[in-house]
């Protein structure tokens, strides 16, 4: 299981935010470049980046601190928030990103983002499964939708969709565990998807009970930033 450390930016901050309530914010640094190259230097690859500002706006913010981060460090970047249009694709992948999330966008223009699997690569695509009591939210989660998860994720695995990041909204910064019955249902389902879990993990328990489901990764940012999981422990766990 890959671990996949997280940054969030509001206004050019590191923060992390409490089950997506833009009011319960944490600032954990004023520079997510030299947070990125800390990763790097404890031996992570990848890199899990939201644009938060971007979400809310419904269109690409921090490109530059996208860009910024690349630059610095050469890391893996999968790259989500405010992805709206194929402007918006273009200068996320020209900054540096090596993947992006479609979140928002999955469910408000499918035939956009079949486009950008068409042209890109399912590689390149992944679609950011953001679920509260079973519904896909949108809007930086500000809006529940219709859509059951189950059917959002089939319809694009039929579509050409091989990555799915899930994120429960309730778990999410709670500090409180991930969503394990949520994953190991979406496991059972969707074997042949990469499968990577978000929000709630706060304790090596958590990652050891996500690699006894099979999920493919594990994104992780306030478990990180408050030293419940330390990078002792996750250099243990990634040997």
């Amino acid at each position: 299981m890959e671990i996949i450390p997280a940054i969030d930016i509001i206004d050019g901050q590191c923060i992390r935010l409490k089950k997506g309530d833009f009011s319960e914010k944490t600032i954990y640094s004023d520079d997510p470049v030299e947070v990125a190259a800390m990763f790097r230097d404890r031996g992570f690859e990848r890199l899990h980046l939201v644009d938060l500002d971007g979400a809310r706006a419904g269109s690409v913010v921090n490109w530059s601190i996208l860009e910024r981060i690349f630059n610095k460090t050469g890391l893996v970047i999968d790259f989500g928030g405010g992805i709206r249009t194929d402007s918006d694709v273009e200068i996320v992948f020209q900054s540096g990103a090596a993947m992006i999330t479609s979140g928002s966008i999955a469910v408000k223009d499918p035939a956009s983002v079949i486009r950008w699997i068409e042209k890109y690569g399912p590689e390149k695509i992944i679609l950011g499964a953001d679920v509260n009591k079973g519904k896909i939210s949108v809007d930086a989660w500000q809006t529940e939708t219709i859509h059951e998860i189950f059917g959002f994720i089939d319809g694009y695995r039929n579509m050409g969709i091989q990555k799915v990041i899930c994120t429960d909204i309730s778990t999410d910064g709670m500090m409180q565990g991930p969503a394990f019955e949520l994953y190991g249902k979406l496991r059972l389902q969707f074997k042949d998807i990469c499968l990577i879990a978000s929000g709630g993990i706060s304790s090596m328990a958590d990652l050891d009970e996500l690699v006894k489901i099979g999920v493919d990764g594990a994104i992780i940012g306030r478990a990180i930033y408050e030293q419940t999981i330390t990078f002792k422990d996750l250099q243990k766990f990634i040997k």
